[in-house]
């Protein structure tokens, strides 16, 4: 592979902004990301660099990390976010230990099935890995087999939670765990 696999910088957040987007417009969208095009579209530039920022090299509870090509254009992403115990998750359930969350993975499609998404994820658990962390999660749609498909080959395994949707009661995603090693 000839990829630059590392976080980002906090003066990136164009290129973060720009991938974004990109996977925003996947045709399983609507099933991996919680926004919309139209609505992340529609945010100011202040939110971008707020988000790089937050997840950007030397942060400290989130991490983004990418996949940069030869020609230096990004062609994939992952972050993964610091949950501590004692506090609540984003839907609401108790964090029981320190875990690291993976969430917004996406490769372009002309790089899919080449082991790229295998190195993301390796380096997004080295970073949780890194500062602690005993186990990695991530959630996922019921209807996401793509992804279901590609969690279980790096490891990850359905823990039982269930998530509800707010916004559309009959969906749920599902809980994938992955214990340190």
């Amino acid at each position: 592979m000839n990829y630059v696999i590392r976080s980002i910088r906090a003066d990136e957040w164009p290129a973060a902004k720009e991938l974004r987007l990109a996977a925003l417009q996947d045709p399983v969208a609507h099933l991996a990301f919680l926004e919309t095009y139209e609505e992340a579209a529609a945010r100011p530039d202040s939110f971008w660099q707020e988000r790089a920022a937050g997840a950007c090299e030397g942060a400290d509870k989130a991490q983004t990390i990418i996949a940069e090509g030869p020609d230096g254009r990004w062609v994939g992403t992952v972050t993964v976010l610091l949950e501590e115990p004692g506090t609540t998750d984003w839907a609401g359930f108790p964090v029981e230990r320190k875990q690291g969350h993976v969430v917004g993975v996406f490769v372009r499609p002309e790089e899919r099935g080449s082991g790229l998404t295998e190195v993301l994820f390796d380096a997004a658990l080295e970073w949780a890995w890194g500062r602690g962390a005993e186990r990695a999660r991530l959630i996922v749609h019921e209807d996401n087999g793509r992804a279901s498909r590609f969690y279980r080959k790096v490891g990850f395994v359905p823990s039982g939670l269930v998530v509800p949707l707010e916004a559309k009661p009959d969906e749920k995603e599902l809980e994938f765990v992955f214990e340190r090693p």
